[in-house]
C-alpha cells in the first residue's frame, strides 16, 4: 500500500546515528533545567530522593526507548517520529491525536525555551532587560533563519553548540567536586520535607521530568535518518546514558558540595560562584546553549511531524503543509506556521501579562510528552502481546511486560504530577480521537489493533468453549435471510430489536447458481450488504453465498456460520407470502430443525409508528415455542423504539369455567418469567381466526408459535397459517427447535 508519509521522504541528505538521533537529543534533554532547576530538587528532595527522581525518570523514557525500538526495527520508519509509529500500530486517529498534541506541545515548549534564553541573557547584561520580549524574539528569528535553510546547517550549529555546553558542564561539574565534603553529603542524604512518594515528591518529579523529554527531538528526525530503526535505539540509549551519568553525577556533587540552602535559594548562583577556574562565563554560555539548542532541536523537529500528519491526508486543512522543498525535503510550510506560533506566544508570554496562561498551557501540554510516551509503549505492547506474526523486531532486548509497565509509569505519573492539567490533556486528546474517527477516514494503515482483538477474541472463545451452554446465560445469535436488505427494512429491523444489543446478528444473502458464474455477484452484493449496515448504522456482520437453491443455501449458513461455542441460534426469514413454493419453503425450515437452530418467521405489515403507544401480543399456546416467545418480546420491549409498550400474554380457552383459573396460571407464568406483562385469558367457543383478529387486530406486533407440517401436507399448513395472518399487524412466528425453557431459572 501507498504510504503518503514516505512522499518526498527519498531525499538525497540522510544522517546518522550521531548526527541525526544523538545530537538533536542530547542537546534537548540538557535544557534550562540542568542549571535552573536540578540544584534546587537536590536541595529540596536530598541526595536519595533526587536520585530516586532521576532513575524514575530515566525509567519511564528508557521504557519508551525499548518500545521504541521494537516498532521501529519492526517495519520501515518514515516520517513523523512519534506520530508515524503510534499511527502505523493504534490507527490513524490515535497517532492524528498524539501527532497534533505533540506538535502543538513542541511549539509552546520553543517559546518557554526562548524565555528562558532572554530571561538569561537579561540577567547577564543589564542593558537588555527593557528588551526582554525583543531579545526572546530575535534569538527565535535566528534560530528560525537556521531551521530555514535547512537539517544539515542545523545540526552543524548544533555541533558547536554542543562544544560549548559540553565544556560548560566540565566547568562546573569538576568545580562543585572540589567542594565535596562527606560531612555535607551526609547532611544532604536524606530531606525530612520532602518522603518518597509525598505531594513534595511528585512536585519535585514534575519539576524534574521535563528534561527528560528531550530524546523526542531526535525520534522526530526518523525521515531524515539512513537507518531509522537503528539509529533511533542506539542515538536514543546513548544519550540516555550519557543524561543520566551528567545528571547523576550532579546530584552527587552538587548534594555533597554545598549547604542546602544555598541549592534551595541560588541554585544557578552556586554554579557560578563556584565554576572551575572562575569561569563563570562558561556557565553563562552553557545556559545559552541550552536554552538555543533545545528551541533548535524542536525548530527542526516539530514541523517534520506537522509535515507528516498533512502527507497522511487525515485532516484536510493540513493539506498545505504537506510539501516538502530541496533534495532534503525540508518542510518549510510547516516552519513558518512553528515560526509565526512561536513568535505569538513569546509575545503573550514576553510582556509578563500573558505569562500565567501561558503556565497554565505549558502544564497541559507537558503531559502530551507523557502521553506520547504511554501511546509508544501501548502501541509496541499491543504489537507483542498480541503475538501478531507480522511483529518481528531485530531489536531484541524487549518483552511486552516491559512496554506495558511504561504505558502505565507514563499515564500514571502525568496523573500524579497535575491532575487536572492530566484530565485537561486526555479531553482534548480524546476529543481529536472521536474527531477523527467520525470522519471515517479512507486511509488504513493496518494498524496492529485487529491483531490485538483477535488474539482476545480467540484466547476467549477457547475460554467460553469449556461452558456449558444454559439458558441461564443463553443470548441471540441470529442469522438472518435478508436477501437484498433494502427491499426488506422491515425483516432487517425486528431481527435488530429481537438482539437488542444482546447478542450477534448476520445478514444473509443466497445467490443461486455456480460460484464461478456468480463471483463477481456474491462481491457486489457483499459490497450491498456492507454498505446498508453502515448506512442505517446497524452493528451486524453480513454473509453472502452461492448455492444450487436455497434449502442447499440455509443449510451451507448455517453450518458454515458456527465458530467454535459461536454458532446460530435462532433463523429468521420473511413469510413467504404468495410466490413461493411451499414444500421448498418448509425443507430449509427443517433444515434448521435438524441442526437445532429455532426459527422466526416474520410476516411483514410494515413498521409500527415511533411516536404511538405500543401493544405486544403473545399468543400462549403451551411450553414448546411459548419461552422462547415471552423472551422475544422481552428483548423487543427493551428498545428505544418500543419504550413503555404493553406486553399482553394472550391464552385461548373455550368456555368460562376455567377463566379465572386461566388467568391465575397466567399470572403465575409472568411471574416466574420475570417479564412486565399483562395476562389475558379469551374466551373461544367458535373460530379461532375470528377472534386472533378481533383480539390482535389492533397491536402493534403479534408472537405466534408454529409447528413444521409433516410431509405432503405443505400446502394447507401454509392456507392455514395465511388465514390468520391477513388480517394482523407484522407477525412473529416462532419454532423453538430445541424446546428449551427460556424463563428457567435453574
Amino acid at each position: 500500500m501507498f504510504d503518503a508519509s514516505q512522499a518526498g521522504r527519498g531525499s538525497n541528505l540522510k544522517f546518522g546515528t550521531f548526527a541525526g538521533v544523538f545530537t538533536p537529543s542530547i542537546l534537548t534533554i540538557f535544557g534550562v533545567i540542568m542549571f535552573m532547576r536540578a540544584n534546587y530538587v537536590v536541595g529540596q528532595a536530598g541526595i536519595i530522593n533526587a536520585i530516586a527522581i532521576l532513575v524514575l525518570c530515566q525509567f519511564i523514557t528508557l521504557l519508551t526507548t525499548l518500545s521504541v525500538g521494537a516498532i521501529a526495527t519492526n517495519m520501515p520508519v518514515k516520517g513523523g517520529g512519534a506520530y508515524f509509529m503510534v499511527s502505523r500500530v493504534l490507527g490513524a486517529e490515535f497517532g492524528g491525536a498524539i501527532g497534533i498534541t505533540l506538535f502543538l506541545a513542541q511549539v509552546v515548549s520553543i517559546s518557554f525555551y526562548l524565555l528562558g534564553f532572554a530571561e538569561a541573557a537579561t540577567k547577564s547584561f543589564e542593558i537588555l532587560e527593557p528588551y526582554f520580549l525583543y531579545t526572546g524574539l530575535a534569538a527565535a528569528v535566528i534560530l528560525f533563519v537556521i531551521a530555514r535553510i535547512g537539517a544539515d546547517w542545523a545540526i552543524k550549529t548544533q555541533y558547536v553548540i554542543m562544544a560549548i555546553l559540553f565544556s560548560s558542564i566540565f566547568i562546573y561539574l569538576t568545580g562543585a567536586a572540589r567542594s565535596f565534603s562527606s560531612e555535607r553529603f551526609a547532611a544532604n542524604l536524606y530531606s525530612a520535607n520532602c518522603p518518597m512518594g509525598s505531594s513534595n515528591f511528585w512536585t519535585l518529579f514534575a519539576i524534574y521530568f521535563p528534561s527528560v523529554t528531550g530524546f523526542i527531538a531526535g525520534i522526530n528526525m526518523s525521515g531524515d535518518l539512513e537507518k531509522p530503526g537503528e539509529s533511533m535505539t542506539k542515538g536514543t540509549l546513548y544519550a540516555l546514558l550519557v543524561a543520566t551519568s551528567v545528571y547523576f553525577l550532579q546530584i552527587i556533587f552538587y548534594g555533597g558540595g554545598f549547604a542546602r540552602s544555598e541549592l534551595i535559594e541560588t541554585p544557578y548562583r552556586v554554579m557560578l560562584e563556584n565554576a572551575l577556574f572562575g569561569a563563570d562565563f562558561m556557565v553563562v554560555a552553557g545556559v545559552y546553549a541550552a536554552t538555543l539548542s533545545s528551541a533548535l532541536g524542536r525548530f527542526v523537529g516539530a514541523p517534520r511531524v506537522l509535515q507528516a500528519i498533512a502527507r497522511d491526508e487525515i485532516i484536510p486543512f493540513l493539506k498545505p503543509f504537506a510539501r516538502g522543498y530541496g533534495a532534503a525535503d525540508e518542510p518549510r510550510a510547516a516552519l513558518y506556521f512553528c515560526a509565526a506560533a512561536t513568535f505569538v506566544l513569546l509575545w503573550l508570554g514576553g510582556d509578563g501579562s500573558g505569562g500565567l496562561f501561558l503556565n497554565h498551557v505549558a502544564a497541559i501540554m507537558g503531559m502530551f510528552f507523557l502521553f506520547t510516551f504511554g501511546l509508544l509503549n501501548l502501541a509496541a505492547f499491543i504489537e507483542a502481546y498480541s503475538a501478531n506474526p507480522s511483529f518481528r523486531p531485530r531489536f531484541r532486548y524487549f518483552h511486552w511486560s516491559l512496554a506495558f509497565l511504561g504505558f502505565v509509569g507514563s499515564f500514571g505519573s502525568a496523573l500524579l504530577i497535575d491532575l487536572k492539567a492530566a484530565l485537561l490533556a486526555l479531553l482534548v486528546l480524546f476529543s481529536l480521537v472521536f474527531y477523527l474517527r467520525k470522519r471515517k477516514m479512507a486511509i488504513s494503515f493496518g494498524d496492529a489493533r485487529r491483531g490485538f482483538l483477535y488474539s482476545r477474541i480467540r484466547d476467549n472463545l477457547f475460554i467460553l468453549k469449556q461452558f456449558e451452554d444454559d439458558v441461564r446465560n443463553w443470548r441471540p445469535s441470529i442469522l438472518t435471510l435478508s436477501g437484498n436488505p433494502s427491499s426488506r427494512e422491515t425483516l432487517v429491523t425486528y431481527s435488530v430489536w429481537l438482539n437488542a444489543g444482546r447478542g450477534l446478528v448476520v445478514l444473509a444473502n443466497i445467490l443461486i447458481g455456480k460460484l464461478a458464474d456468480l463471483s463477481q455477484q456474491r462481491q457486489s452484493a457483499c459490497k450491498q450488504l456492507n454498505d446498508f449496515l453502515d448506512e442505517k448504522r446497524i452493528q451486524a456482520f453480513s454473509q453472502v453465498v452461492v448455492a444450487d437453491d436455497v434449502p442447499a443455501g440455509v443449510r451451507t449458513i448455517l453450518q458454515g456460520s458456527a465458530y467454535g461455542p459461536l454458532r446460530p441460534n435462532l433463523f429468521i426469514c420473511g413469510w413467504m407470502g404468495d410466490s413461493r413454493d411451499p414444500v421448498k419453503y418448509v425443507s430449509y425450515l427443517r433444515e434448521a430443525t435438524y441442526l437445532k437452530v429455532s426459527q422466526i418467521l416474520v410476516c411483514d405489515r410494515g413498521l409500527p409508528d415511533p411516536q404511538k403507544s405500543k401493544r405486544i401480543d403473545i399468543w400462549w399456546r403451551g411450553q414448546k415455542n411459548g419461552p422462547l416467545m415471552i423472551l422475544m418480546a422481552h428483548l423487543l420491549s427493551h428498545n428505544w423504539e418500543w419504550g413503555n409498550s404493553r406486553i399482553v400474554l394472550k391464552r385461548v380457552i373455550q368456555n368460562l369455567e376455567g377463566l379465572e383459573q386461566s388467568r391465575k396460571a397466567l399470572e403465575e407464568l409472568i411471574e416466574f418469567a420475570r417479564v412486565d406483562a399483562e395476562a389475558e385469558v379469551v374466551v373461544c367457543s367458535g373460530n379461532f381466526t375470528d377472534t386472533l383478529h378481533n383480539n390482535s387486530g389492533d397491536a402493534d406486533c403479534v408472537f405466534m408459535g408454529f409447528e413444521l407440517p409433516e410431509a405432503d401436507q405443505e400446502e394447507n399448513w401454509f392456507n392455514s397459517y395465511e388465514k390468520m395472518l391477513k388480517g394482523l399487524p407484522t407477525t412473529l412466528l416462532v419454532h423453538s427447535a430445541d424446546a428449551k425453557d427460556y424463563l428457567s431459572h435453574d
